[in-house]
């Protein structure tokens, strides 16, 4: 069997790919942290899907979950015993 090589193209290629997942992980990270303070939903299960799969996980928060946080605004509404 033949060794895979990697050319230098290649190699800039993969790591171009692995920066922008790396990138697009920690942008979902922030934003479900910034989202969560004005949110009634919880970040927990968007969390858990980003950890476990950080890829599609933030494209499925990208797609579904952000807008699903941004319409579910905390309203402030105190109880004083």
């Amino acid at each position: 069997m033949e060794m895979l090589e990697f050319t230098n193209r290649t190699m800039m290629i993969l790591g171009g790919f692995f920066f922008l997942a790396v990138v697009l992980w920690i942008w979902a990270l922030i934003d479900i942290f910034r989202l969560s303070r004005n949110s009634k939903e919880s970040p927990a299960p968007w969390l858990l899907l980003i950890i476990l799969f950080p890829i599609l996980g933030s494209i499925i928060f990208f797609q579904i979950g952000r807008k699903r946080m941004k319409d579910s605004n905390r309203t402030f509404d105190p109880k004083f015993n």
